[in-house]
C-alpha cells in the first residue's frame, strides 16, 4: 500500500535555549515525508510525561541520543507498515509500546515528535495543510487570539522577578493581523520604557524583555504603562495575562516571593492577586497557586472565575483525567493544552475535549525550548481552540509560529478572530 510507513527515523536538532532535542520524520511507501520537533519546558508540572535525556556531562546531561535510539529502534519497527492516517491507532501503539504511565521508558519527546510528525505525513498524504486535515469535517475556521509575553520572569528569567510570564492579549482587535500589529507596537513601547528607566536586562527565554523589576507589582505597573504609551487602552484595546507559575516558588500552601524578600500563605497570595485584578486590566491568570493547592485554587476561581480566565497548567498537564477532576472540584475554568505534556495528539485532544465537555475554555501553548516547528499553530485552527500562547513577539522560533497564523490566515481566506474575544471564554 503506497500510504503505508515505510520509515520513521529521528535525529538530533538543537532548540532556542542551544539544547539538544529530537526531531522525527515519517516516510510513506510512496516517499511522501512529515517531521516534527519536540519541544522542552523548563517550569514543569509533576504529572507531564518525562523527556528520555542521556544524563552524564555532555550538554548538562541533556542530550537525547537515548531517545532517538527509542524511536530508530522500537518505535520503528512497531509502526512499520501502518497506515498513517490512523492517528489513534498509531498513538496507542505507542503508550502500549512504551508501557509506563509518564512515557520515560521510550521517552515522551520521542514520542510526542514521532506523533506529530505522523499528523504531518498524513495530512501531506492527503495533499492537505495539517490544519485542514486536523479540522476534520468541519468548514468554518478562525484564527487563534494570541496571548504574548512582554515580560519574561520566573523560570525563563534567571528568577529576576517571581511571576513567570507578563503577557498581552489585543481583546480589541478585529482580526488576527491587528491583533500582531497591536503587540508589535506594546512590545517596542515596553522596550523603550524599560530602557528610559534603566530597567532593562535583556532578552527572555521566550524573546520576552528580561526586566530588571524590584517587585512583582513593578512589572505590572510598566506593562499597563507601555500598552498605554504604545496609544492604546487598556483593558478595552489590549489587556494584561499573567502566567503565575506558582508551583516554582511554593509548596504546601506557603510562597516565597524571592525578588520581594517575603513569604506568604495562599490566603495572602489570593490577597494580592486579587488586588492586582482591582488595579490593572487583567483578563487572564494562570497556575496562581502551586499544583498541591487545590483548594486555595477552588476558592480563587469561586472569587475571580465569574470575571477572568483562571487557566490550569502543571494542575491539569493537558490530561483529560485531571481536567475532570479539576472542573468537579470547582478549580480553574480553562486549559492550558500542550502536546508533549501529554505525550501523543490523542492523549492532547483528549484533554482538549475533556476541558470542553466541561465548559472550559482552551489555550493551545507551545513550551520555553522551541525550534521552528510550527505544529502548535495548525492544532490551535485545525482544532478550533480560541487562544494560542507561543511566547513572545521576537526570537525565530516564536515568530515562526505567529507567521504561521498569518499563512493559514491567507489559506482560509479570512483573519478573522475568535467570535468572541471576551473573557472567560466561552464554547
Amino acid at each position: 500500500m503506497k500510504r503505508s510507513i515505510a520509515s520513521v527515523h529521528a535525529r538530533r536538532v538543537w532548540d532556542s535555549r542551544g539544547r539538544p532535542t529530537l526531531e522525527a520524520e515519517v516516510t510513506l511507501a510512496d516517499g511522501t515525508a512529515g517531521r516534527a520537533i519536540a519541544p522542552a519546558g523548563a517550569s514543569t508540572g509533576s504529572a507531564e510525561a518525562l523527556d528520555l535525556r542521556d544524563g552524564g556531562t555532555a550538554f548538562g546531561g541533556m542530550d537525547v541520543q537515548r531517545a532517538c535510539a527509542a524511536v530508530n529502534g522500537e518505535i520503528a519497527a512497531a509502526l512499520a507498515g501502518r497506515d498513517p492516517t490512523q492517528q489513534g491507532a498509531l498513538d496507542a501503539v505507542l503508550i502500549a509500546l512504551d508501557g509506563t504511565p509518564d512515557k520515560r521508558r521510550l521517552g515522551g519527546n520521542a514520542m510526542v515528535a514521532v506523533s506529530m510528525a505522523l499528523a504531518h505525513v498524513a495530512a501531506a498524504s492527503q495533499r492537505l495543510p495539517l490544519w485542514r486535515y486536523l479540522a476534520g469535517s468541519r468548514t468554518e475556521f478562525c484564527l487563534p487570539l494570541p496571548e504574548v509575553q512582554i515580560f519574561g520572569g520566573g523560570a525563563h528569567a534567571g528568577r529576576r522577578v517571581d511571576v513567570q510570564d507578563f503577557m498581552v492579549v489585543a481583546i480589541g482587535a478585529t482580526d488576527y493581523a491587528q491583533a500582531l500589529e497591536w503587540t508589535a507596537e506594546v512590545y517596542r513601547a515596553a522596550g523603550e520604557l524599560m530602557a528610559k528607566a534603566g530597567r532593562l536586562s535583556g532578552v527572555a527565554d521566550e524573546g520576552g524583555w528580561w526586566p530588571a523589576f524590584d517587585t512583582n507589582e513593578e512589572a505590572l505597573e510598566f506593562l499597563q504603562r507601555a500598552i498605554e504609551h504604545a496609544g492604546y487602552t487598556a483593558g478595552q484595546d489590549v489587556a494584561i495575562a499573567l502566567d503565575i507559575a506558582a508551583s516554582d516558588f511554593g509548596k504546601g500552601g506557603r510562597y516565597r516571593l524571592a525578588c520581594e524578600g517575603r513569604e506568604v500563605d495562599s490566603d495572602a497570595l489570593a490577597e494580592m492577586l486579587l488586588g492586582w485584578l482591582r488595579r490593572y486590566a487583567i483578563v487572564s491568570i494562570e497556575d496562581p497557586f502551586a499544583e498541591d493547592d487545590a483548594q486555595a485554587l477552588r476558592r480563587f476561581t469561586l472569587e475571580a472565575g465569574p470575571k477572568v480566565q483562571i487557566v490550569a497548567d502543571d494542575f491539569i498537564c493537558t490530561n483529560a483525567l485531571r481536567i475532570a477532576g479539576a472542573a468537579l472540584l470547582g478549580a480553574c475554568n480553562t486549559a492550558l493544552i500542550k502536546p508533549n505534556q501529554a505525550g501523543t495528539l490523542s492523549e492532547t485532544r483528549a484533554a482538549l475535549d475533556a476541558a470542553r465537555a466541561a465548559g472550559w475554555g482552551a489555550i493551545a501553548s507551545a513550551r520555553s525550548g522551541e525550534t521552528e516547528d510550527v505544529t502548535i499553530s495548525h492544532l490551535a485552527v485545525g482544532w478550533g481552540v480560541k487562544q494560542l500562547k507561543v511566547g513572545s513577539f521576537a526570537r525565530s522560533e516564536r515568530m515562526a509560529k505567529w507567521n504561521e497564523g498569518l499563512r493559514i490566515g491567507e489559506a482560509i481566506g479570512s483573519f478573522a478572530l475568535p467570535p468572541r474575544c471576551a473573557f472567560p471564554w466561552s464554547n
